[in-house]
This record gives structure tokens, C-alpha cells and sequence, in this order.
């Protein structure tokens, strides 16, 4: 596989991570009891009003658009046809319920339910498709300094 492909796969899996985790969400307006059931159910919830096989789809389609077109489809499927979506998913869930209450859960389901969270959703691909070359220079430098740093 080219370096290349390999940073993007890189910096695609890092903005992924900042992306599935959210960044916004509206306050719930009464309170969840912070039970394993509850947390179960919110984060089963979030991931109903955020599918990651369509965000990671969404995400790999814009990130895409930076390769040279001889890279595109080999990126495209590493991206969105080997990576096991269903995996992914069950570890997303454990995750979430590990690190999250169910009341942060459950204010993330219903920010990314509503419409401004769903706009805001169908806007992250292009968003990270424009941070991703500064990104990807951040990676690379931190990656020569600590190269340096061993000579």
C-alpha cells in the first residue's frame, strides 16, 4: 500500500474518532438515571441517529476527493467495504456505554436526532474532507520530529 494511502487511512480513522464521539449536543430536558440499562439504551439510541457505516461512507467520499484519481477506489474500499461495519458498531456501543452516562447519551441521540443535528451531520464529510490535508501535515511533522528525536 502507498504512504499515501496509508495517511489518509491514518488521519480518516483519527477524524472517525472525533466525529463518532460528537462535538455538540442540546441539554435533555429531564434527567436519566445513570443505570447499565440506561446507558444500553441511549447509546443504542445515538448510534440509531448517527449509522457509521453511512458516516464513515459520507467521510471516505469527501476524503477521497484529496487522492489522485488512480487512488480513489483502492482507498474507497478499504474504507467502506473491508472494514466490518457490524464490528464496528458492537465495539462503538461498549465504548460509548464505558465512557459516557446515559444522560451525555442520551443528549447526544437527541442532538443528532433532531434536523440541525442531522444538517450537521451531512455536512461533517466535507467539513472533514477540508480539515483533513491540514490534519494529515500535523500528523506527518509530529511523526518527523519524533524520527528526529531518536537519531
Amino acid at each position: 500500500m502507498e504512504r499515501h494511502i496509508a495517511t489518509k487511512i491514518l488521519a480518516f480513522c483519527i477524524a472517525a474518532s472525533l466525529v463518532l464521539t460528537g462535538c455538540a449536543a442540546k441539554q435533555s430536558t429531564t434527567p436519566i438515571l445513570d443505570t447499565p440499562e440506561n446507558r444500553d439504551a441511549e447509546a443504542r439510541r445515538y448510534l440509531e441517529a448517527t449509522p457509521t457505516d453511512a458516516m464513515f461512507r459520507d467521510m471516505a467520499q469527501g476524503m477521497a476527493s484529496t487522492l489522485p484519481e488512480a487512488q480513489v477506489e483502492a482507498f474507497m474500499e478499504l474504507v467502506t467495504d473491508l472494514i466490518d461495519m457490524e464490528a464496528m458498531n458492537e465495539f462503538m456501543h461498549s465504548s460509548l456505554v464505558k465512557h459516557f452516562t446515559a444522560e451525555e447519551l442520551g443528549a447526544l441521540a437527541d442532538f443528532y436526532g433532531s434536523e440541525v443535528g442531522k444538517s450537521a451531520m451531512s455536512k461533517m464529510g466535507t467539513y472533514m474532507a477540508d480539515a483533513m490535508p491540514f490534519m494529515q501535515q500535523q500528523v506527518m511533522r509530529a511523526s518527523l520530529k519524533a524520527k528526529q528525536a531518536e537519531e
